[in-house]
């Protein structure tokens, strides 16, 4: 039998406080993203988690969020949200991944 002493590795996702316009480069390694948005809640760029929706306003985009491959001992899952992301609005097949996104509420308030 062979025993493997390497962690599995996880992607790791970190909202910026930036818009696509404020990159003039790629990170060194990793990958950022942007595009994205949120339905059922919105991104608070000032305390650097998920907040309640405001009504009458549509979604914003997300932040610029920085992705990159860490193992799974070094990801942080404290305090964070699994937040499934699609490809489309429609959910089911367009499913992707999930980011862990920060949330001082239970996670369950935003799970729909």
């Amino acid at each position: 039998a062979v025993v493997s002493t390497q962690s599995t590795g996880v992607l790791n996702v970190d909202v910026t406080k930036k818009a696509k316009d404020d990159f003039n480069s790629a990170p060194r390694e990793g990958a950022y993203i942007h595009g994205h948005f949120m339905e059922g809640a919105r991104w608070d760029s000032q305390s650097g988690m998920i907040a309640d929706s405001r009504l009458k306003e549509l979604p914003p985009p997300m932040p610029v969020m920085f992705i990159k491959a860490v193992t799974v001992d070094r990801q942080d899952t404290k305090n964070v949200y699994d937040c499934p992301v699609y490809k489309t609005r429609e959910r089911g097949p367009t499913f992707v991944w999930t980011f862990n996104l920060i949330t001082k509420e239970k996670p369950a308030k935003w799970t729909v």
